[in-house]
């Protein structure tokens, strides 16, 4: 032991040490401080583990070590290096125009900077449509660097996205450039508009014009002429137009706030006006010699939110025609809206408060008459998981519906007149990936037998039996991203071990044509490795409820027969942690702890968005961070009576975010079980989280006080005993950093001892600035191995 850790071993333990000097210190002496899933057929009333082929037909058993010995992962070959790097393709914009593809970049010769490329799906012909030099403006000896783009309806004019900036999660402000692709003119839009304004910018029906956002203003520029007309002139800090405030962008999904009208003679547009909303405000000290701060409406848990409008405007200009919505603006969502195909009416949801009715209307844009198409109701909650999906020339909607128990898909009348059940039976449907009317065909994701799992189905329109798609011979997880014309997709297939495999298909037969990534380069890194053993399990909590999870086992076993337990938790409504899916560079930091003499294990408790029914995702309602916690302590019980080489006094558990929250409610309420747990970027107070997403699932403050107290893990931090580290960005603009703060004083008051890890002006994602993500897992490394150490073999 070296003789900081000595030095630090000796403060009595009542005192406390919560310093970012504390932390950096176990960095420093954390080393010298301590040493192809295959899945046999599930039914719903029987689930059978699976196992990698490397553990052997016992899964009970810790596998041996191969005689030999393979190389071993470290943080610096996961997180430094390209070393484990998956292969991509790059972006896929599907043409309208014919049966193929395009693409930025390539495999053709042209490699002074990026192209374009056309793709014949059948043949896989490439096809320069705009080489690198076509990328360079006038007076310029460098080309742009694309970060996006998108074709006009014709396909003869191409919108560049360039000079990208971040805007909270996503870079959604940047530069736009439109190319003609015959005469090769690139021409800048925004006129005399600052670097990096121009926000959503889309070609018109026709393609002659663009519309964008700057500002908080909506704009059209004509491309002939280049001219530009202001559309709103209002937008301000507090009034926004064509986009969203932070939380219906967080919550929502609400970012590209505008819609085109079929004959390109209108817009329609959101509003939200954030006039009353408090704002948070965030200070980053590493700008210069004065803060930063960086402020902003939040709308916390039962405070005001902003008053949303739906808007149309002419192209010509002049005043909004605002739709005259029931109920207070500001008590109601507007999660979707859209134009019908024929130009004659705008669907518009619309969501109370605590968002369990979504009232589906369609305004006449003639009358400005609105009706009442369709109303959904849930005694929980109902999530934004039906954007709109038209069919019969807008005459009817695919909708999505838990009202039978299980989410299925309905074709639902746009006048009222019937509401009928396209797929049914004891499985959720969970996600349509397209809609076929010309074969009358409905594609959709769903998987009836194994809830970890993912898979391709089709159903005709007219309801009847479901036909899998997805090869029995490829079990694992499924993704699809399909063609207008529903004749090709590109498929994305992985498992727990196996990176994914990207290839496009013809849809109808799931043929495959080529294979455009195999990840070959990877799965041979991954070969050499001493890989650890797999199992997926269902474990008995009690009362016939079965919970799926999934283990990883140390390549070579403790001589005592004893392993330390560490759990990897969400356990919230928006997260699904078991999956037989590739887990990325996180995984293979799991899989190195394995190495390492860890078992690492998840359970997905009740209440997250597994596939399992509306009564297992939605009986946690008003009961966040109540439910869970006991049913992850109760699995972690069992596995530890099942689990004979797991050590019941070295159990820990650690989380991100609502897993963070997890991670600190099951230290605090079952000190006697979790001895070490570590909480990034937690909420450590249910009442700091925003009004859409907490009010969902918790209900308003007023009415559920007691859910919101239980349910907070400061409730409970005086009976904090194990060993804890926090982490948090202080940039958070998601779960804010102020709740970590207050935990830490709740700490301090009940005299426990804890570590903190502040990361100076990250975000909730704490990935920005130079060595932050390498610098995170040599953290939680280090204190896995001084708090949950893996005992020494002789």
């Amino acid at each position: 032991m070296c003789h900081i850790m000595k030095k630090l071993q000796s403060i009595p333990s009542n005192m406390l040490v919560c310093s970012v000097y504390f932390v950096m210190l176990q960095l420093m002496c954390g080393n010298a401080c301590a040493a192809d899933a295959a899945t046999p057929p599930r039914t719903r009333n029987q689930v059978k583990s699976h196992t990698d082929p490397r553990q052997g037909s016992d899964s009970e058993k810790i596998p041996m070590r191969s005689e030999n010995s393979r190389s071993q992962l470290t943080v610096e070959r996961i997180f430094s290096a390209d070393e484990f790097q998956e292969d991509r393709i790059g972006t896929i914009v599907w043409s309208k125009l014919g049966a193929g593809y395009f693409t930025l970049n390539g495999t053709t010769a042209d490699r002074d900077g990026q192209v374009v490329l056309r793709v014949d799906a059948a043949s896989g012909t490439e096809e320069i449509v705009v080489p690198a030099s076509a990328f360079i403006p006038s007076g310029e000896s460098k080309p742009l660097s694309v970060d996006g783009f998108a074709f006009s309806g014709d396909e003869s004019r191409l919108l560049l996205y360039t000079n990208s900036q971040r805007v909270w999660r996503l870079n959604s402000r940047g530069d736009y450039w439109v190319l003609d692709i015959a005469s090769r003119e690139l021409k800048k839009l925004g006129g005399q508009a600052s670097p990096s304004t121009l926000m959503f910018a889309k070609f018109s029906p026709d393609g002659s014009r663009v519309a964008y956002v700057r500002e908080n203003n909506l704009y059209v520029q004509d491309l002939r002429e280049m001219s530009i007309m202001a559309l709103t002139t209002d937008g301000s800090a507090k009034l926004i137009n064509g986009t969203a405030d932070w939380v219906n962008e967080e919550e929502l999904t609400i970012r590209d706030g505008y819609r085109w009208s079929p004959d390109g003679q209108s817009i329609a547009f959101w509003r939200f006006d954030t006039t009353g909303v408090e704002e948070f405000h965030l200070i980053d000290n590493t700008q210069g010699t004065y803060p930063r701060l960086t402020s902003f409406p939040y709308p916390k848990v039962g405070k005001t939110n902003s008053a949303s409008r739906i808007g149309v405007i002419t192209t010509a200009g002049g005043e909004a025609r605002w739709l005259d919505l029931p109920g207070d603006p500001r008590e109601h969502y507007l999660p979707q809206m859209e134009w019908a195909p024929d130009g004659g009416a705008i669907l518009i949801q619309q969501m109370n408060r605590l968002q369990n009715v979504n009232r589906v209307m369609l305004w006449d844009v003639k009358t400005g008459a609105i009706r009442t198409m369709l109303t959904e109701t849930d005694p929980a909650w109902l999530e934004n998981e039906n954007p709109v999906r038209w069919m019969n020339n807008g005459k009817s909607v695919v909708w999505l519906s838990e009202r039978n128990g299980w989410r299925h898909a309905y074709r639902a009348s746009a006048y009222g007149k019937g509401f009928f059940a396209i797929t049914a039976g004891d499985f959720d449907v969970l996600t349509v990936e397209s809609i076929d009317e010309a074969q009358g065909r409905l594609y959709f994701a769903a998987s009836p037998d194994n809830p970890t799992q993912r898979y391709l189905y089709r159903v005709s329109l007219d309801g009847g039996k479901p036909e899998r798609l997805s090869p029995a011979s490829q079990p694992g997880w499924h993704t699809y991203d399909v063609s207008p014309d529903a004749i090709w997709a590109i498929h994305r297939c992985s498992t727990f071990t196996t990176p994914p495999v990207v290839e496009l298909i013809r849809l109808d037969d799931h043929r495959v044509v080529r294979v455009l990534a195999d990840n070959g380069k990877l799965r041979k890194k991954l070969a050499e490795l001493d890989s650890p053993g797999v199992e997926f399990f269902r474990v008995d909590i009690g009362n016939g409820l079965l919970l799926d999870g999934w283990c990883l086992k140390p390549p070579s076993p403790d001589p005592s027969g004893k392993h330390p337990l560490l759990f990897h938790v969400y356990g919230e409504p928006h997260g699904q942690t078991v999956r037989d899916a590739w887990q990325g560079p996180r995984g293979l930091w799991h899989w190195m702890l394995a190495q390492q003499g860890y078992l690492v294990a998840s359970v997905d408790n009740r209440g997250t968005n597994a596939p399992r029914g509306r009564e297992w995702r939605k009986c946690i309602h008003r009961k966040i961070g109540i439910i869970a916690p006991e049913e992850q302590a109760a699995a972690a019980q069992a596995l530890l009576k099942r689990w004979s080489f797991a050590d019941s006094k070295r159990v820990g558990i650690w989380g991100w975010s609502g897993g963070g929250s997890m991670s600190l409610n099951a230290l605090f309420r079952h000190p006697d079980l979790y001895h070490t747990a570590i909480a990034v970027a937690p909420n450590a107070d249910q009442l700091l989280y925003d009004t859409i997403y907490q009010e969902r699932y918790m209900g308003l403050p007023a009415d559920n006080a007691d859910g919101y107290r239980l349910g907070s893990p400061i409730t409970h931090a005086k009976q904090l005993k194990g060993n804890l580290l926090l982490v948090h960005g202080t940039g958070d603009d998601n779960g804010h950093y102020q709740g970590t703060e207050m935990l830490i004083n709740e700490l301090i008051a009940h005299n426990k001892r804890f570590t903190v890890m502040p990361y100076p002006a990250r975000s909730h994602a704490i990935n920005e600035g130079n060595n932050t993500v390498p610098h995170f897992y040599s953290l939680l490394t280090n204190f896995l191995h001084a708090h949950l150490p893996v005992q020494k073999q002789d």
